[in-house]
């Protein structure tokens, strides 16, 4: 299996060890080719404009696909995600890459509001979350897509987590965050490693 992960900074590991990122660890972990392909900042948009070069190009076997965030946060249409994601997957398909969409971990709205800008409605990023999630899902069941939901996982982590403990700055992962991360991806390899 050779892994691409293509993404914005929740993939890339903004503010953090190479070695601490999840894309890391799940190479590390598993013994799989995981090559990293987060750049800080990315919309869906970007990473549709580079993924023939940093996926296709690079000879992938697999490809995980997971963007939105900054979407949401410059009030980009769902619609428009939600057409970028679906292009990357049936440009996968067409190139025999497996894709799997992931789905973003929500934002901590008060450590975002604090850490980042408060011009930015980040209940509403998640409430935008939450509908690409609905669709990536529906979406995922009429193409036989794979799909490894951050968002419920971290869901239910922050149920029963101190959120200082998981997010660096309402938008980024620590450390901590990026193990659930592996965690979460990790049952997914598990079933799927070849």
């Amino acid at each position: 299996m050779k892994l691409i992960c293509i993404g914005d900074s929740l993939t890339y590991g903004y503010g953090l060890k190479r070695s601490d990122v999840w894309v890391s660890l799940l190479e590390n972990e598993y013994g799989i080719q995981v090559i990293n392909k987060g750049i800080n900042g990315d919309s869906t948009t970007g990473m549709l404009a580079r993924f023939h070069q940093d996926v296709i190009e690079n000879g992938a076997s697999h490809v995980m696909i997971m963007g939105g965030s900054n979407d949401f946060m410059m009030r980009v249409p769902l619609s428009i995600v939600c057409s970028n994601i679906a292009t990357m997957v049936h440009q996968s398909r067409n190139h025999l890459i497996v894709p799997i969409i992931g789905i973003q971990p929500p934002t901590e709205p008060e450590m975002a509001r604090k850490c980042w800008s408060d011009m930015v409605d980040y209940s509403e990023v998640n409430r935008d979350l939450m509908r690409y999630r609905e669709w990536a899902l529906r979406f995922s069941e009429l193409f036989n897509v794979a799909v490894i939901d951050f968002y419920a996982d971290f869901q239910r982590y922050l149920a029963q987590e101190n959120p200082h403990e998981i997010y660096t700055d309402g938008l980024h992962l620590t450390p901590k965050g990026n193990g659930l991360m592996l965690d979460t991806i990790g049952r997914w390899v598990e079933a799927n490693k070849k």
